[in-house]
């Protein structure tokens, strides 16, 4: 019973004298409601007995428990939120990233649909059987007839002389607009497309037609395919 009451004096100690400190630098009114608020406390604790007192020091050490918990509690929800408001910006730059992209592919395929070459003659002509035209041929196979497929102006088959079936694309009165098709053919893996010119319906040598280009056009370096 004594050390009960040792110890209860030395808390009171511990609970007066940092008040007092502080109220050192309050001002004098307040000093006064310090001072009285003291009193009325060192009155209860000389009438607590030291059971009741074990039992609020108990208290005390339980609700210092509980409000530790709750600040551990406080402090993993706060980085919780912090790590999912973290994800929210990475997810809306994510989304943000891909928009730009999206809006860079359609711009690009819009521009690759623009530069796609058309395969028929600009000039007006339905005939392509008579003058000067340029096909580009896309293969020529043995035993592999493809003319049910011909459906088409643009895709022409024909018997070669060594037996094989040779297929074309396209009919150009421009060679240049010809050359552009086939580059474009190529760039889509048919490597070996090449261009045909035909006069008044029949092939004929690419050189001939080529001297011809030059001495109309003395500028032009055009070159075999």
């Amino acid at each position: 019973m004594k050390y009960v009451c040792i110890v209860a004096l030395f808390l009171i100690s511990l609970t007066v004298v940092p008040e007092v400190v502080v109220a050192q630098k309050l001002s004098k009114k307040e000093r006064k409601r310090l001072k009285k608020e003291q009193k009325k406390r060192l009155k209860e604790l000389k009438k607590m007995n030291p059971a009741d007192f074990q039992k609020q020091q108990d208290q005390n050490k339980e609700l210092a428990a509980k409000a530790s918990e709750l600040e551990s509690e406080l402090t993993s929800a706060k980085n919780e939120l912090s790590q999912k408001d973290a994800k929210v910006k990475q997810v809306k730059d994510q989304v943000r990233r891909l928009q730009d992209e999206l809006q860079q592919a359609k711009a690009e395929a819009s521009a690759a649909q623009d530069n796609v070459p058309v395969a028929v003659s600009t000039s007006g002509d339905t005939e392509y059987n008579q003058g000067l035209v340029f096909r580009v041929q896309i293969g020529a196979y043995q035993n592999q007839d493809l003319s049910n497929y011909d459906t088409s102006e643009n895709f022409t088959a024909e018997d070669g002389d060594d037996g094989k079936q040779k297929y074309t694309l396209g009919n150009f009165r421009d060679y240049w607009e010809a050359d552009k098709f086939k580059k474009y053919l190529r760039a889509m893996g048919v490597k070996d497309a090449w261009i045909i010119p035909y006069r008044d319906g029949g092939r004929v040598p690419i050189k001939d037609v080529l001297e011809d280009l030059r001495s109309t056009n003395p500028a032009s370096t055009t070159s075999v395919n």
